[in-house]
């Protein structure tokens, strides 16, 4: 089976994305799911609040995005069981400008969370407040791996 794929997106900040990542998270790996959050935004308060140093990381989801860096290697074990963060820093900020030169710049993180939908139940995207490339990336990745997208009907 694949994953869920759950992006949450506001194009406001300071309405709850990310506390809602995290507890959902939180609480879909309580009842036994295997849930992989992540933080695509550059402020990478779900990375910080999850419990990750943002210090500590080596790479994050700017790798993915810009570089193609795969993202099963950035992903990082969390001390709550079963829940799993791709992380974020600052570093992000540059990847709207550097993503407009590339090709198929909204697909690379779908083309990134490919090799590891099987791996869990849920994926829960934490968006910025804005709808550029980031979140178009999140978008893509809710049309080509939904359910519904499975099924044939529209999403």
């Amino acid at each position: 089976m694949m994953a869920h794929v759950i992006s949450i997106a506001n194009q406001k900040g300071g309405v709850g994305k990310t506390t809602t990542t995290i507890n959902l998270g939180a609480c879909l790996a309580d009842e036994g799911h295997r849930v992989l959050i992540i933080d695509s935004d550059a402020q990478g308060n779900a990375t910080s609040g999850i419990g990750v140093q943002k210090a500590q990381v080596g790479k994050d989801i700017y790798d993915v995005l810009v570089d193609e860096y795969p993202l099963a290697e950035t992903i990082i074990h969390t001390a709550h069981e079963r829940l799993d963060i791709v992380p974020a820093t600052i570093q992000l900020a540059g990847a709207e400008i550097e993503l407009t030169a590339q090709m198929a710049r909204e697909m690379r993180l779908k083309l990134g969370l490919e090799p590891v939908l099987k791996d869990y139940d849920y994926v829960l995207i934490d968006c910025p407040p804005s709808l550029g490339q980031l979140s178009i990336n999140a978008f893509t990745c809710l049309l080509y791996t939904s359910d519904a997208a499975d099924d044939g009907e529209s999403v």
